[in-house]
């Protein structure tokens, strides 16, 4: 892959950039009669980059927390556990779809899904999913970052035409560590500076260093822009698109955070080689599994 080839470069040595989005936020066709998506929905998605359904799927909350209780205790040691960067405390779980029926069920839901493969114009499949953990006053942010960024540089996602999608499983509230999102960042895109050492996701999906705009670019972003906490009821489902810039605070309250995401990417937008490391990160970060997902 050629520095020509790179539509969104990153990590490239020299400095960091805010560079114009070059595809659409909305792959599929105008909304029908029978489109999940309504045109208010969209036009929504268009110009903030995100979605809530509140009280979407409030029954699947309990036994899905029960099941997230199963997965800490028997991947214990695996590499798909990631602790918290100061500290033994559980801060991610990922490939939950891959040994949980409950949560694959959820991200195939006919709630879901249709709504996903409506903005992205074409079938999908589960490229990564995982589980959140902000435990009450030990939950540790998450810097300012854009999905996609990492994505394209460190598994060679070549275009923006993914998203995610994530179910809260207890209240998200403006004190326990929520999602901060900034609407319509999602039409930049920011090159970042550095470069990707050997491995890097050992480090970064503990605490993120390389692909976090700096302080400088951050004031021009937010200087027309404001940053929104979202917030919501157990049960709530948010979608975000995959180029969003989007971080999270320390929870600093009594109450726990927790949150299951799947990211979605297009069928036709499969990885190709990593745009700025030396090879793809591990599968259970990005599938290599294309097959379309189907509703359950």
């Amino acid at each position: 892959m050629t520095m020509t080839d790179d539509l969104y470069p990153s990590r490239v040595g020299g400095g960091e950039q805010i560079i114009p989005r070059l595809d659409p936020v909305i792959h599929g066709p105008a909304p029908s009669g029978e489109s999940p998506l309504d045109r208010d929905q969209l036009d929504c998605y268009e110009q903030n980059g995100y979605l809530v359904f509140p009280d979407l799927l409030p029954e699947l909350v309990e036994p899905l927390q029960a099941d997230i209780q199963r997965l800490r205790t028997e991947l214990r040691g695996r590499e798909e556990l990631v602790r918290e960067p100061q500290g033994d405390g559980l801060r991610t779980i990922f490939n939950p779809c891959r040994f949980s029926p409950q949560i694959d069920g959820l991200f195939r839901h006919p709630k879901v899904l249709p709504m996903v493969r409506q903005l992205l114009g074409s079938d999908v499949y589960l490229m990564q999913s995982r589980v959140n953990n902000k435990p009450a006053f030990r939950g540790r942010s998450f810097a300012w970052h854009s999905d996609f960024e990492t994505w394209h540089v460190e598994d060679g996602m070549p275009r923006m035409r993914a998203l995610t999608a994530w179910l809260m499983l207890n209240e998200n509230s403006h004190y326990n560590g929520p999602l901060y999102v900034i609407p319509g960042s999602h039409k930049l895109y920011v090159s970042c500076r550095g470069r990707t050492g050997e491995d890097n996701y050992k480090s970064s999906l503990r605490q993120q260093t390389l692909g976090v705009p700096e302080p400088d670019t951050m004031r021009e972003i937010l200087r027309e822009r404001e940053i929104h906490a979202i917030t919501g009821k157990p049960g709530t489902l948010v979608i975000h698109e995959c180029n969003l810039l989007h971080g999270s605070p320390d929870n600093i309250s009594g109450d726990p955070r927790q949150v299951v995401m799947c990211v979605y990417n297009s069928v036709e937008n499969k990885p190709v080689a990593p745009y700025g490391a030396a090879r793809p990160r591990p599968a259970f970060l990005s599938s290599r599994d294309y097959t379309p997902a189907a509703v359950a």
